[in-house]
């Protein structure tokens, strides 16, 4: 049996099937229907009854024994695989090359077994059009209905004014959140960053003057700094990390604390502050290394401490869903593109670094596979879990990303090479086997959200900052968390107490449940 069957979840793919065949069942009605009016239409003297148990006996004895062709036709054809994961053009494709192959073994099929009496030729036509019309229209259909439902209740989904409580954003200085910030100014909303400005405060200074725009610098880890920002907010987008697997390697006590035991505290005091809603950012890296296509449903297996704080944040956060209380999971592909606070320890932007500054890339285990996505949507993804109304998003999990944007990594190094022709590509191997590809139809499908940036945008983006002097010099420690991490050390408690309420927190993390995927 194919890996993609083995793979499959049966309880999502038996009533898909199921309807599929069913499909199939009312397109060859159908076409005996059209068959038997066109019949009695032309041809005055055949008997409306003769003619209805004719067709009768064509269904029942030759159709449809044969039809189960077509549903192993379908799953073979990866119509509950590829047609789900992929773009939509390439999901037209797969639907379209299997409903013809389906048509034309069955015709094959058919022909061999009732070579005596082959059904009229008038039906087959109608009936094979209608099949690859009712399978691709049926999917159309679903699609627009839940689009449709989603702007019909977007009215009830949060709004983003100035006279609304303030959106707290914990790690608001950082890569993604000096931009979340300033795209939730544009849009109306006030907004109060909570950050110990580790990197410091030249991605969001410029703000620092917006009427509707409030800093606290503090530690996530520190009591007071937490319930403070707090104070009067309802919702919150949880950004504070130590980013990255080398960087929460080298400090693995930190990394604990700021991504695991911080997170749980700060769910304890939310909750005592009545909070609405709570947007975690956490990273598909929680797939691990699989040859699958994963989605929400995937069994998560993090081969890194940075990846298994943020599984082990998750099972908190959804632990801790109630009727007052919404959680949300983000979990980000991979990210790219610049930013108020640039990073060059992430590989497309390392890599355009180099072929522009040095004319040469290492390649690391090019045929990996890796999603993407630029900065830019990765805000407009977290604005998306915000505007929503809470029913869609309460207690979810979604990754973020678009599966057009699953590439390996040597078809980065080709994208790179594009703009950069006289680049020279070294490939080489490696002991790191995260290898993973990623359905994003959940955010698709539910809050509509699709990236608008690609690659070749990143890319020439990154270019022109270099050109723009907007960057100079990407080797800088600032550019690279565990560099700059490794040279000024890892942040230091404010107070001991911190140390003893992070070492209880963290001490809790063997104790708590699996949740249930969602």
């Amino acid at each position: 049996m194919p890996k993609t069957l083995l793979n499959l979840r049966w309880s999502e793919t038996l009533p898909r099937l199921a309807a599929d065949f069913a499909i199939v069942q009312v397109s060859f009605l159908l076409a005996l229907l059209a068959a038997s009016i066109f019949a009695l239409r032309t041809q005055p003297e055949v008997s409306a009854i003769e003619l209805v148990e004719t067709f009768q006996d064509l269904y029942t004895s030759q159709f449809l024994p044969l039809s189960l062709l077509f549903p192993i036709v379908f799953l073979l054809s990866g119509f509950y695989t590829k047609s789900r994961l992929y773009s939509p053009s390439y999901k037209l494709q797969v639907l379209v090359r299997g409903s013809i192959l389906a048509s034309l073994i069955y015709l094959a099929v058919h022909f061999v077994v009732n070579r005596a009496d082959v059904l009229p030729r008038s039906v087959l036509l109608c009936f094979f059009v209608l099949v690859g019309v009712g399978i691709i229209g049926a999917r159309q259909l679903k699609e627009w209905i839940l689009r449709n439902e989603n702007t019909i209740t977007s009215s009830s989904g949060m709004s983003l004014l100035a006279e609304d409580p303030p959106i707290l954003v914990v790690g608001g200085a950082g890569y993604i959140g000096s931009i979340l910030c300033r795209k939730l100014l544009d849009q109306g909303a006030r907004v109060r960053v909570l950050d110990s400005l580790i990197y410091g405060d030249s991605a969001i200074r410029d703000l620092y003057t917006h009427p509707r725009f409030q800093m606290f610098n503090g530690d996530c880890r520190h009591i007071q700094s937490v319930v403070e920002a707090l104070a009067g907010v309802k919702s919150v987008v949880h950004l504070a990390a130590i980013v990255g697997d080398p960087a929460c390697e080298q400090n693995s006590q930190s990394a604990l604390e700021i991504n695991y035991a911080a997170t749980r505290m700060l769910i304890e005091i939310a909750k005592g502050n009545s909070v609405n809603r709570l947007v975690f950012a956490s990273s598909c890296s929680v797939y691990g290394a699989t040859d699958f296509v994963v989605d929400e449903q995937s069994k998560v297996d993090p081969i890194s401490l940075y990846a298994q704080t943020k599984v082990d944040s998750e099972t908190a956060l959804l632990n801790a869903a109630t009727k007052a209380f919404h959680p949300t999971i983000l979990r980000f592909a991979t990210v790219f593109g610049h930013s108020p606070r640039p990073r060059f320890d992430l590989v497309v932007n390392l890599l355009t670094a180099k072929a522009h500054k040095e004319g040469i890339i290492t390649i690391f285990n090019g045929e990996q596979w890796r999603p993407f996505i630029h900065v830019g949507d990765v805000a407009e993804g977290i604005l998306c879990a915000l505007r929503a109304p809470i029913a869609l998003v309460s207690g979810q999990v979604f990754n973020v990303g678009d599966s057009r944007l699953n590439h390996t990594l040597s078809e980065i190094a080709e994208k790179i090479k594009l703009a950069f022709p006289n680049t020279k590509v070294e490939s080489v191997e490696n002991a790191d086997k995260r290898n993973y590809r990623v359905s994003f139809e959940k955010i698709r499908g539910q809050l509509g959200f699709e990236c608008s940036m690609k690659i070749e945008d990143g890319i020439a983006e990154m270019r022109q900052a270099f050109v723009d002097q907007g960057v100079t010099d990407h080797t800088d420690v600032h550019y690279h968390n565990q560099r700059y991490l490794g040279l000024n050390g890892s942040p230091m408690h404010q107070d001991p107490i911190d140390a003893e309420v992070m070492a209880a927190f963290a001490r809790s993390v063997s104790s708590i449940e699996e949740p249930v995927n969602v």
